[in-house]
């Protein structure tokens, strides 16, 4: 993939100083959380400077597509909270992720985890939503991008709805049981306030309100 005919000159100076996982996630980390209702492809982000989770991990797979790296997202679904969607990497045979999220605790992830499940499981504690709840329930095989070249995802904003269809089509794999659920406690409220902080309050996952 020659991103140099994908992109135009400045464009491609912003993504050649994103040479590594790290400073790919640095940048996502800088952006403004969008509470915006669309999706953005990496190029609008680039351009618009702000990208909620399935934004950021469209653009981290494609700048990590850049570095050699499969273009790979994995979305994890929630209950009663929005659901999350990360961009893997693989280094030394382990999983690491690029991610952003409007909560500190769901953006990267160092590539030391053997498995997906392991990477998985590494956001489960800090998976909640405002209610205090945590809600992370499975997650799905990754999803290659390459499949939506046809489209021009990196570039056009027009047919990623067709990405966000397909994730919902991906097998997913439960993560607890309804068991395990009944049994789970709140989130204590040191680790609600660090998770929100700096958190977009506009983008927030709020329950549904009851007809009076």
């Amino acid at each position: 993939m020659r991103f140099e005919s994908l992109f135009n000159k400045r464009e491609i100076r912003s993504l050649s100083r994103l040479d590594s996982p790290a400073r790919i996630q640095a940048f996502l980390a800088d952006l403004p959380y969008s509470a915006d209702d669309f999706y953005r492809s990496p190029r609008r982000v680039l351009k618009d400077r702000q990208a909620h989770c399935f934004d950021g991990a469209l653009f981290g797979a494609a700048a990590l597509r850049r570095l050699g790296y499969p273009p790979l997202v994995l979305e994890m679904h929630a209950k009663h909270d929005d659901c999350h969607l990360i961009a893997l990497f693989r280094q030394h045979g382990c999983w690491g992720a690029v991610a952003k999220s409007n909560f500190a605790g769901l953006r990267f992830r160092e590539p030391v985890y053997r498995t997906l499940r392991e990477l998985v499981m590494s956001y489960f504690e800090s998976f909640y939503n405002v209610e205090r709840q945590k809600t992370l329930r499975s997650y799905t095989r990754p999803l290659n991008l390459a499949a939506f070249d046809k489209d021009d995802w990196m570039r056009s904003d027009e047919h990623l709805e067709a990405i966000a269809n397909r994730l919902d089509e991906v097998r997913a794999f439960r993560v607890v049981t309804p068991p395990m659920v009944a049994g789970l406690s709140p989130v204590d409220a040191r680790s609600y306030k660090a998770g929100l902080m700096g958190a977009n309050r506009a983008g927030l996952w709020r329950p549904p309100r009851e007809d009076k």
